[in-house]
């Protein structure tokens, strides 16, 4: 089936880079695209286990629920995992909140300072072509530079699935092992392999409050505001897609199942970052600026 091809073609991509670098790392939030890669891993080098370790930043903003699933699977999985969090450089002045509260904008910084003192070469990301039109620009290996930076123009051709790695010293590449997939394939697999979420990718009854059009998740950081007490109540939600919980919006939806989830995914008209991420509608290029200062 075309779930096999795809598996077969992230699976290559896993043990390609195992050959070509020597410090590769998987980016890991306990999201559902991390986890379906961190499951693609262990198939790419069973019986052996995984020889790359975790790195997730830490916004400190970030669902109780999924990391609560992250601390799990790591610890199910034996796998080591470094944290790097974003509180700790607000706290040494490097970083400064910004006036709206969110922070996802702010991992950059702490991304960059994590592949710099681990000398990781190779970064697994979970980023889709699907998701958003910056990354559709994107190749499967991604080259930065020297301050991680990412120039469309420096992209290099993978025909026949052949990747070039080469790098010179202070340099990494990103590595996409999904790009090929679309949202509605991962949650295909996702049912197919029987992979287990955090709770609130499923319908659930949650405390929200508008914001832009958007349904945000009262908490700690910050929301809601007075004004925006008005709008707070509880409804029936879950989310496409997880990140900051001060830019991530939930979706109405009845649907509990991955094939409830699966035939509204195949009626909607909005990817899941356009629908939910008020991170990526600060502007029409917010997304590309980001990844040319080093992001995701």
């Amino acid at each position: 089936s075309h779930l096999d091809a795809l598996e077969s073609e992230a699976v290559h991509i896993f043990r390609e880079v195992a050959g070509e670098f020597e410090r590769p790392v998987i980016l890991f939030s306990g999201g559902k695209d991390s986890i379906v890669m961190l499951h693609l891993a262990l198939k790419a080098f069973a019986p052996a286990p995984v020889p790359f370790s975790l790195l997730h930043v830490d916004t400190g903003h970030n669902f109780p629920e999924v990391l609560a699933h992250r601390d799990a699977t790591v610890e199910r999985h034996n796998l080591r995992l470094h944290v790097a969090h974003v509180q700790d450089f607000i706290d040494d002045g490097t970083l400064r909140e910004r006036p709206d509260g969110t922070r996802n904008p702010l991992q950059t910084v702490p991304l960059l300072d994590a592949i710099d003192k681990n000398r990781f070469d190779a970064v697994f990301g979970g980023g889709r072509r699907d998701e958003e039109k910056a990354r559709a620009k994107e190749r499967v290996f991604s080259l930065r530079d020297e301050f991680g930076g990412w120039d469309p123009r420096r992209q290099r051709p993978e025909l026949w699935q052949l990747y070039n790695g080469r790098h010179s010293p202070g340099e990494h590449v990103r590595v996409f092992p999904l790009s090929n997939w679309t949202e509605l394939d991962v949650w295909q697999y996702i049912g197919h392999e029987k992979i287990e979420l955090p709770a609130i990718y499923y319908a659930h009854q949650r405390e929200v409050f508008s914001r832009n059009g958007m349904w945000l998740s009262a908490g700690d950081w910050g929301g809601p505001t007075d004004t925006e007490k008005t709008t707070l109540q509880t409804r029936t939600v879950r989310y496409r897609t997880v990140g900051d919980m001060s830019c991530t919006g939930a979706v109405d939806s009845d649907a509990d199942t991955n094939d409830a989830i699966i035939t509204e995914i195949a009626a909607s008209r909005l990817t899941e970052r356009g629908a939910t991420r008020a991170d990526d509608k600060m502007s029409e290029a917010a997304m590309e600026d980001r990844k040319r200062e080093g992001y995701f």
